[in-house]
């Protein structure tokens, strides 16, 4: 070894100590002096970040923000307040006349705005048009009210939420009242705000309050006000179905999920026959029927299952009768409710391939005595149905 170096080596430990003595010293003091500061509460999204689901426990949307905007609301008549208008049936019963040909310029529009991609279509009650939509720039679903007359927006109320691109983001109807307006964003989100002004009302994370399970792509289906409740399809571990009280946002009732039939993208419909009102719902392992009143289980059936993806709903016919259809060669099923005994018990009365009737996306309507529909190879379909059972 080299004495020389040695030495020096030796030499330069006191200075190199002394330094780094220093500097703990130094921050030291700053930590002194920053205590209050370093203790601050930090809330979530506070430093402007983007804030999803994995950063942070908390339900987005309670972490959202209600905007007001400079729209008034029309005063121009007609409502369409959720998924299928106010009978949904998908028919329209305002005395409006169509026109029966338009000039080659087609009709004037009297007014447009850009809103995110999807399928999320709008509904219409006491002059206000709500959409759910997704801010991609500021990573947010924002449910939106416009005004009828010319769509300045009045509010909207937006939450943090991460969604990536699949087939679009936004893809449900909101349900409005003339109390609440009810939206499910692409995430399972429920939110219930004020229809006037936006204010939210109460929130549900669908995924982390109730074990819903995330079918491929973003939710599609749309609530579903019956009354003074929301009835919703979870498809949890330990619910298949919640009714909600929409004052307070607190479960009514849940049907067991014993199967574990999960979420798809086909809505809750309801339905009367026998002298109780039920709803019809599509999940991944079959269709049930349930109680409107308490939520039972009265009947189900495993004959309807679509192993890619549901999402037509339940169309419902005189004389209980449920038609059903779907893509990816599922065809279309007619299914037949009778009363026996105390029960209810559905049976299939024909079935048609893909062929003649079929439906991907579009929930068939049924409208004096036929049923109109979009068959997977675009083909626009009528089939006629005899009331007779």
């Amino acid at each position: 070894m080299n004495p020389s170096i040695s030495t020096r080596a030796v030499r330069s430990i006191p200075a190199v100590a002394s330094l780094v003595a220093l500097l703990a010293l130094i921050l030291w003091l700053w930590l002194a002096r920053n205590t209050g500061q370093r203790l601050a509460l930090r809330l979530p999204g506070a430093d402007s970040s983007p804030i999803t689901v994995e950063s942070t426990q908390t339900n987005a949307v309670l972490l959202g923000q209600m905007i007001r905007r400079p729209g008034q609301p029309s005063k121009l008549p007609g409502s369409w307040p959720r998924f299928r208008g106010p009978n949904l049936d998908g028919i329209s019963a305002e005395p409006t006349t169509l026109a029966r040909e338009w000039k080659s310029a087609g009709p004037q529009p009297l007014w447009s705005l850009d809103v995110g991609e999807g399928y999320a279509s709008a509904a219409i009650h006491s002059g206000r048009v709500c959409v759910m939509d997704y801010d991609q720039e500021k990573r947010q679903d924002a449910l939106r009210c416009f005004s009828l007359t010319d769509g300045q927006e009045i509010w909207r109320y937006a939450y943090p939420i991460a969604v990536k691109r699949n087939h679009g983001m936004s893809r449900t109807v909101p349900a409005v009242t003339d109390k609440y307006a009810v939206a499910m964003g692409p995430k399972r989100h429920v939110l219930c705000v004020d229809a006037k002004t936006g204010q939210l009302q109460w929130g549900i994370d669908l995924v982390q309050q109730l074990g819903a399970t995330v079918p491929p792509g973003h939710a599609g289906q749309c609530p579903l006000l019956d009354g003074e409740r929301l009835i919703v399809a979870v498809g949890g571990k330990e619910a298949l179905l919640v009714a909600v009280d929409l004052e307070t946002g607190k479960p009514v009732w849940q049907t067991p999920n014993p199967k574990k039939s999960q979420m798809t993208h086909s809505s809750v419909i309801p339905m009367e026959f026998a002298g109780r009102r039920l709803y019809v719902y599509c999940g991944s392992l079959g269709i049930v029927g349930v109680s409107a009143a308490d939520g039972t289980l009265l009947w189900e059936s495993s004959d309807w299952k679509i192993s890619i993806a549901t999402i037509p709903s339940p169309v419902i016919l005189d004389g209980g009768k449920i038609f059903l259809s779907g893509g990816y060669n599922a065809g279309s099923m007619m299914l037949q409710l009778k009363v026996e005994g105390e029960k209810m018990t559905p049976s299939v009365l024909h079935r048609l391939p893909p062929e003649t009737f079929g439906s991907t996306q579009h929930t068939p309507i049924y409208l004096q005595q036929h049923l109109f529909g979009v068959r997977p190879d675009g083909q626009f379909v009528c089939l006629a149905h005899r009331s007779a059972a």
